[in-house]
């Protein structure tokens, strides 16, 4: 890779593509004579909506003081030429989507050649970190050449909107931020024990009575389509967690005989712990649940949690000690744990789902062949726990060393940045089972007012790991100037990111 950076050309793109190479060979770009179009030969014409949508937006994003209303200029005009290889506008990305692409700027035009729309938009995002204002407020782009495509084809965001309700704006401002460091999957954490703010079509007491508030805390199915589109835009695949059977606190309140009676001295204690895993009932709810949550969600993976199961509850209760040793479980309750997830599995495999799992499943879970994914978090030596799973023949999405819902420096990007995800000993097979990672944002001590700054730009040294080759990013003192660069983009671009040193942006954020 070559990357040349001369005054007043920009510290690079973020993430850092496979191949870059740059001159100092400028050229000036007028708004007023700037256009997007497509190849004539490209599969995708106008009327493609994600990129019809994309082209306005990045309008905006390139030139932030101009209106998107082009007026006629004498000046000679430079157009981005899109040429993209097949025809999904219509669709939405999933896990085997291709965001290569390649992009080549040159005097009076750039042309961006992707497989799908979804590569076409990681290259417009780039071209619009290529280009940049002088001092007199002049715009240019270099000559460039980018060959890029993602190195983890799962780059995540977790946002809790259960400890901390998220108001929707927040939440489409997140999957802006997103975009811009081309992360590829919000994992929506949307309900847990504090409060249900799903709001369902067929268990409306679930909100009505497990929300915060039943009608200012809620996600409607109007609000969840709105995340859904709004993400697919931008190509991000929109992923469901509705974690049992633990954390479900608040299911108890609105669906009466779903949660497990706690005991104390042989009589009932008034209290309630994880899913009744010993009742019909429970499996009837859960597949009427989960088949309404399957037809409003499109995306083929669903996370079903089971984590941090406690099993006291479950070792008080009589009738469930009853029920184990009818099943011939003893007192083993990490396998009436397996029962219950395998009963949840079967249901969303019967819907056409891929489960995704926490860890705790995988340890608990003898009968593994019907896992499919498996999520490890746990603190610790998180490459030993990744080459465990991957041994086990099951695919891994690393998120242990990228939890970010606890305060700290903003200097600690590097401690993010430097996470290896394949550094562990195995072969290329077991390797190529490593699908990803993602940023966990949990929710006890963040809302809408500390979402942005928290999340910003330390989540940017996480997508550049995710996406960007690891010998060309091995460097943390290599990677600060673009990323303190790429931060300053993030505040004109209106996203609270918190500052990495001491120092200025040329366009200080202004918005609220």
């Amino acid at each position: 890779m070559s990357l040349q950076v001369g005054l007043n050309i920009v510290e690079g793109v973020w993430p850092l593509p496979q191949t870059f190479i740059s001159s100092t060979e400028r050229y000036t770009l007028n708004p007023q004579a700037f256009y997007f179009g497509y190849r004539r030969e490209s599969a995708a014409q106008e009327g493609c909506s994600v990129l019809d949508a994309a082209f306005k937006r990045y309008f905006s994003l390139i030139f932030p003081d101009c209106s998107d209303k082009l007026q006629f200029s004498e000046d000679k005009p430079f157009t981005v030429e899109i040429d993209v290889g097949s025809q999904d506008c219509e669709s939405y990305p999933n896990e085997v989507s291709s965001e290569r692409y390649n992009l080549s700027v040159s005097a009076g035009q750039a042309y961006l050649k992707a497989k799908t729309v979804w590569g076409a938009l990681r290259g417009l995002e780039t071209f619009s970190q290529l280009v940049y204002q002088d001092e007199m407020g002049s715009y240019f782009v270099n000559k460039t050449d980018i060959k890029d495509f993602p190195r983890f084809r799962y780059r995540g965001i977790l946002l809790d909107t259960s400890r901390h309700y998220l108001p929707v704006q927040a939440i489409l401002k997140t999957l802006d931020a997103m975009a811009y460091s081309k992360f590829n999957v919000f994992h929506w954490h949307i309900v847990d024990d504090p409060s249900f703010p799903y709001q369902s079509r067929t268990f409306p007491d679930l909100s009505s009575k497990g929300a915060f508030h039943p009608m200012t805390h809620i996600y409607t199915q109007s609000d969840v389509r709105r995340v859904i589109s709004y993400a697919r835009m931008r190509g991000i695949r929109v992923l469901p967690e509705f974690d049992s059977p633990g954390h479900t606190k608040s299911w108890g309140k609105g669906q009466l005989d779903l949660l497990t009676p706690c005991y104390r001295g042989g009589t009932p204690s008034g209290t309630f712990g994880p899913v009744n895993p010993a009742l019909p009932s429970t499996y009837w709810f859960m597949t009427s649940l989960f088949k309404e949550v399957s037809s409003l969600f499109p995306d083929t993976y669903i996370h079903l949690g089971g984590d941090e199961v406690d099993f006291s509850c479950w070792r008080s209760n009589p009738y469930i000690r009853t029920f184990m040793q009818k099943m011939g479980f003893g007192v083993d309750f990490p396998k009436l744990e397996a029962f219950y997830i395998e009963k949840i599995v079967n249901i969303t495999s019967a819907l056409n789902k891929t489960s995704v799992v926490w860890q705790e499943v995988f340890d608990n879970y003898k009968q593994r062949s019907s896992l499919s994914i498996v999520e490890v978090w746990k603190h610790g030596c998180y490459l030993c726990e990744v080459r465990r799973v991957v041994k086990a023949g099951l695919r891994v999405i690393l998120a242990s060393p990228w939890y970010l819902d606890q305060p700290g420096p903003t200097y600690d990007w590097a401690r993010y940045y430097n996470v290896w995800p394949l550094a562990f000993t195995g072969t290329e097979e077991q390797k190529r089972l490593v699908l990803g990672g993602e940023v966990c944002m949990w929710g006890e001590y963040v809302d809408a007012a500390n979402l942005s700054p928290r999340l910003w730009p330390r989540a940017s040294a996480a997508a550049e790991r995710l996406w960007s080759d690891g010998k060309q990013t091995s460097s943390v003192e290599k990677a600060l100037p673009r990323l303190l660069d790429f931060r300053c983009k993030l505040l004109r671009r209106g996203i609270q990111a918190e500052p990495l040193n001491v120092g200025h942006c040329k366009h200080e954020y202004q918005g609220v």
